[in-house]
């Protein structure tokens, strides 16, 4: 946070994800605006100060002998081995295709489902798309017997913010705070993470009951 603050970059949200990580861990949100070169290089310095391995190095530090560069800052690319066609998981997902009523994909160990809003969220005047994080992200992770661990995060305007928690809550999903990623968000929106571990249908079943309650986007 030093590093950004001095450097000229904005703090725009700090929060936990789960109620019960270990160890315990903060997420720290950050905008910026200008030449990308320089903010990658800021970016990285703060990385470097928070001592982020990437790639089996820290940011600033050098990568050992024979070992691929480091991982871009943000999501990055999706590894090959994330999208390879034969990968599978131990879970039903055309079930919770079905459940959701949106295609998701394989992503590292993890089925990843995307829900845009239906309308186009702005930042400063100037749109957020879906890559940047304005969409909301559910996660299903198997857990074995049909299981899946959960996690992801809502994106609620203030009248949906009770009404997804309340779904939620019903349906045996733990909600962790409300919370802000932008500071000049049109329309205003809040980011709200959850956490369950349980039969993988019933949760699907759960989180498009709290997708109900949220306008999103037409699949």
């Amino acid at each position: 946070m030093k590093h950004l603050v001095q450097k000229g970059g904005e703090i725009t949200a700090i929060h936990n994800h789960l109620l019960r990580a270990s160890p315990s861990t903060l997420y720290m949100h950050v905008s910026g605006h200008g030449d990308p070169g320089k903010l990658a290089t800021v970016l990285a310095g703060a990385l470097g100060a928070s001592r982020t391995p990437f790639g089996g190095a820290t940011v600033g530090g050098t990568s050992p002998p024979g070992s691929p560069g480091p991982a871009l800052v943000g999501e990055g690319p999706v590894p090959a081995k994330a999208t390879a066609p034969d990968q599978t998981l131990d879970l039903n997902t055309a079930a919770i295709d079905a459940a959701i009523g949106r295609q998701g994909r394989i992503n590292g160990g993890v089925y990843a489902v995307s829900v845009p809003r239906s309308e186009a969220p702005k930042d400063h005047g100037m749109v957020v798309p879906e890559a940047m994080g304005s969409a909301i992200a559910i996660n299903f992770q198997p857990t074995g017997d049909g299981k899946a661990a959960i996690t992801g995060d809502f994106v609620p305007n203030a009248d949906e913010v009770n009404p997804v928690i309340k779904a939620l809550r019903g349906n045996g999903v733990e909600v962790v705070a409300p919370h802000n990623h932008m500071l000049a968000d049109e329309p205003r929106l809040f980011f709200m993470h959850f956490w369950a571990n349980d039969d993988a249908g019933k949760l699907a079943k759960g989180l498009r009951e709290a997708l109900d309650q949220v306008k999103v986007a037409k699949g």
